[in-house]
């Protein structure tokens, strides 16, 4: 009985609270209203009323430890049911309904559910995954709520989506997992079975096989050798037929199913049709043909009739002895051999050869280490060689032969390549220079000087007389850049001509040029650095070579070479100088050794004396050329190469000022450039000092004398020879005959 509602007879709600705030029931979603606080407790905590809370996951009691998020405690937690559904069957006379198993997966993580259906064979049904996980709702009128933990245990019956499935038994991890939550787990209960599943194995239990067959199992040998197939050359020598000849063939073995197959090689032009296959891919009998079987009498196993009439109600048993069996011998990987004679159905063919993998297929297994061919065919006739019509004096060689080549003549290619490489790059002008005068007893043409340049990206020749002021002889070009033919050769004639290339000349070398021969008496450095540099090209210039030509002159004149040297060098110095050196070789050796070969040799033991252009001058002449541009933008400058200064370290390599200076359009040439700072710094990687290098370009705050600056000179007249022998003034004879006599000799 209720107390009535009169003073001191009602109780306070609010005693012992100490909340009292209101929960937000409304917000702004995408700058709209929205009710947000459904799920949400009224005043202080308590539901207004006819609220109902309804929880949104599964309530676990909180234990001792961390307290861990759910996503977090029961990650890769999983409770796990066994389950079925009963499903009606309509018109069907069979089976009236069907019970499928099933397996229902709880994800503790975040109340998630899954439904399997595990494979059944030949059931003919979908399955595999009936119900995605996800959240599943309760059925209605609850449809607002979700699926929690408390709704799972053994023997209960749960509805998803209107399938009733019932849990029948659960895994130790899920038992356990709901006996902690203090729930009683039911016992397992079986699942029924399916009326029509047993029908079905009753069928098959029943069903006999009519013939009993013994099973081969060929699995392993087809996992292990599938892909791997022995290669056999062979011939078949039909030549005995009207009209056959000798047929090549290919046989192929196949490891996977010892199996054979043969394919024709059809030479062209040799009247047969180009068949796919000479014999199919198949076991090969090796007495074949033979007569037909009769039905039945070629048969796996021998079946016995131990009782009973013929036909269906005996009693049959297999022959473990194989009573009147049939067998046929089939060729094998140990049957194939270099040098055998094969059966193809009648046709003899021998094997003469196998590819690299039958050879060491035979090695590992076999131990077989003699695979010589056998030759079987005679050696094919060599192709006659292409007749060129001769030429015949229109245009160069090179057109003439293109206009055989094809009804469209096509101008002859130019070799590219070469062009690109051997082009002019920088300093490096790859053309030869030499000097030379004419072979004549003509007083007047036999002073003549004439300067004679090999071009290395064409092989061109280009000879050039400098002009001698009253000499009576007007100078200029004596022969225009072409390529020039070798003497002593048929103007008329289908071969190509030989022309001169860059091994023809060196120093002392005899070359004609339209009828004049000249006389190379010198060379340029670049020629000689060129040549010394690719000594593999050029013999003249390589100086093992002519040590050991040198080596076996000597040998035979060792007191007179050392009396030499002592009538030459009294003072015991070790150097003689160049002319003298050049007497004892020309002497010792005589016409053996070219004057480009004494000179290779003086240039390699000599004291050079090379002209080191004083870093005075190159600043002289770049504040010159930056005088003359007017340019004056030095701070702009060092603030570029402060920016690539990342460590700010205050030097930056020389790769990067030269990069920094042609961004900037510093007007200073390139090759001054690099002569510059290879002063400053020895190789591309070595740091330079940006704001010394720009302090030294400045020619406004550190102005040196100026120069007037001549450029190289780019004609050929301008170069009169003896350029080499100017800086080889004296010979070093010690290391000399200490590479011909040995160490001894040297000391001595």
């Amino acid at each position: 009985m209720a107390l009535p509602f009169l003073p001191g007879n009602s109780f306070n709600p609010n005693l012992g609270k100490t909340k009292f705030h209101k929960s937000q029931l409304f917000d702004y979603r995408n700058d709209i209203s929205t009710m947000v606080g459904e799920h949400k407790s009224g005043i202080g905590g308590a539901p207004l009323p006819g609220q109902k809370l309804k929880p949104r996951h599964s309530a676990f009691p909180s234990g001792e430890g961390s307290d861990k998020p759910a996503w977090l405690a029961f990650d890769r937690q999983v409770l796990s049911f066994d389950a079925y559904f009963q499903e009606a069957v309509n018109e069907k006379r069979e089976e009236q309904f069907r019970v499928r198993k099933c397996k229902v997966y709880f994800y503790l993580e975040d109340d998630s559910i899954q439904v399997n259906e595990p494979q059944v064979k030949n059931s003919g049904i979908p399955q595999g995954t009936l119900i995605r996980r996800h959240r599943i709702p309760l059925p209605p009128p609850n449809e607002d709520e979700y699926y929690t933990v408390e709704h799972f245990n053994v023997g209960k019956e749960i509805e998803f989506y209107g399938r009733t499935f019932k849990l029948t038994n659960c895994n130790q991890f899920t038992a356990n997992f709901l006996r902690k939550l203090g729930v009683q787990v039911n016992l397992p209960e079986n699942t029924p079975s399916d009326p029509y599943s047993g029908y079905r194995q009753q069928l098959d239990d029943s069903m006999q096989p009519l013939r009993p067959y013994e099973r081969y199992d060929t699995l392993k040998q087809f996992l292990d050798n599938d892909g791997k197939v022995l290669r056999f050359y062979c011939y078949w020598d039909d030549s005995d037929a009207m009209f056959g000849d000798s047929r090549e063939m290919v046989m192929h073995y196949f490891l996977a199913d010892d199996t054979i197959e043969i394919r024709e090689k059809i030479t062209p032009n040799s009247g047969r049709d180009a068949a796919p296959k000479f014999l199919n891919r198949a076991r090969l009998p090796k007495y074949a043909p033979t007569l037909l079987n009769q039905p039945g009498e070629k048969t796996d196993r021998t079946v016995l009739n131990v009782f009973g009439p013929t036909g269906h109600g005996g009693r049959y048993i297999l022959d473990s002895l194989k009573t009147g069996a049939v067998h046929l011998d089939f060729y094998h990987d140990g049957d194939l051999t270099i040098g055998s004679v094969i059966n193809v159905w009648g046709r003899k063919m021998v094997i003469c050869d196998c590819d690299e993998f039958t050879r060491e297929y035979y090695r590992s297994k076999y131990g077989i280490s003699d695979f010589g061919p056998m030759p079987y065919k005679a050696p094919a006739p060599g192709r006659p060689g292409r007749v060129v019509p001769p030429y015949n004096g229109f245009g160069s060689e090179e057109d003439s032969l293109c206009s055989c080549a094809g009804l469209i003549p096509k101008p002859p290619r130019r070799d590219f390549i070469k062009f690109m490489e051997k082009d002019r790059h920088g300093l490096e002008s790859n053309v030869l220079r030499f000097m030379a005068r004419m072979d004549t007893t003509k007083p007047i043409d036999a002073d003549r000087r004439f300067i004679i340049s090999y071009f290395l990206s064409d092989d061109t020749l280009l000879v050039f007389e400098p002009p001698v002021r009253n000499s009576g002889v007007i100078g200029g070009k004596f022969l225009e850049r072409s390529r020039v033919k070798k003497p002593g050769q048929e103007l008329y004639k289908s071969e190509p001509s030989a022309y001169y290339l860059a091994q023809d000349l060196f120093v002392g070398a005899k070359v004609q040029f339209n009828n004049h021969i000249f006389v190379l008496i010198d060379a340029d450095e670049y020629a000689f650095r060129y040549m010394e540099k690719h000594s593999s090209e050029f013999p003249v210039a390589h100086v093992h070579n002519i040590l050991g030509k040198l080596k076996d002159q000597a040998l035979k004149n060792t007191d007179d070479i050392k009396q030499f040297f002592l009538r030459n060098d009294p003072e015991g110095r070790g150097q003689i100088p160049y002319e003298v050196f050049r007497n004892l070789l020309t002497q010792v050796c005589g016409n053996k050794l070219a004057e480009h070969e004494i000179m290779t040799l003086g240039r390699y033991f000599s004291e050079r004396q090379d002209e080191q252009v004083n870093m005075s001058v190159l600043l002289g002449v770049a504040q010159e050329q930056l005088r003359k541009h007017n340019f004056e933008n030095f701070t702009r400058l060092k603030q570029l190469m402060m920016h690539h200064d990342t460590s700010r370290t205050g030097s930056i390599t020389r790769k990067k000022v030269r990069m920094v200076s042609k961004a900037f359009h510093v007007p200073v040439s390139d090759d001054l450039l690099r002569a510059i700072l290879e002063k400053l710094a020895g190789t591309d990687d070595t740091p330079v000092n940006y704001q010394e290098f720009v302090d030294l370009l400045n020619w406004r705050e550190t102005p040196v004398e100026p120069l007037h600056y001549t450029a190289a000179p780019t004609t050929l007249g301008k170069w009169v020879g003896a350029e080499s022998r100017d800086n080889v003034m004296m010979v070093q004879y010690t290391p000399l005959m200490g590479e011909i006599f040995g160490a001894n000799m040297s000391d001595s």
